[in-house]
């Protein structure tokens, strides 16, 4: 779980980790992503940003395997705003994945705190 975020959402996205001419703009859509899950629960109470490589997953999720959906979230959200499909039923169709993933994690995040 001590995945860089930047990294994996960059290779999710078909770059190789080493190369940085996007990574502005990459991260700009990952605090972006990481906003939304933020407000559906998921992440530390006071938000998360990452500002290069040296962010974490763990930073963000802990070792919670019932929110690892979440990254994929992410890439996806990054996925739409950095490189979007030019083909509408495909963009349609990672909308709808977007939607249901959040909703997925929305109602995680809340069993989670139900058990605490």
């Amino acid at each position: 779980m001590d995945e860089s975020i930047l990294i994996t959402i960059k290779k999710m996205l078909g770059l190789s980790a080493d190369y940085d001419a996007f990574d502005l703009d990459i991260m700009v859509y990952v605090n972006s992503a990481l906003m939304v899950a933020n407000q559906l629960g998921i992440g530390p109470p006071n938000g998360f940003r990452i500002t290069g490589p040296n962010e974490l997953w763990s930073d963000f999720i802990d070792d919670s395997i019932n929110l690892e959906s979440v990254k994929e979230m992410i890439a996806k959200h990054v996925q739409l705003s950095f490189d979007p499909p030019s083909n509408s039923f495909v963009a349609t169709s990672m909308e709808n994945r977007i939607k249901e993933l959040e909703w997925r994690l929305n109602v995680q995040a809340e069993a989670n705190q139900n058990e605490q």
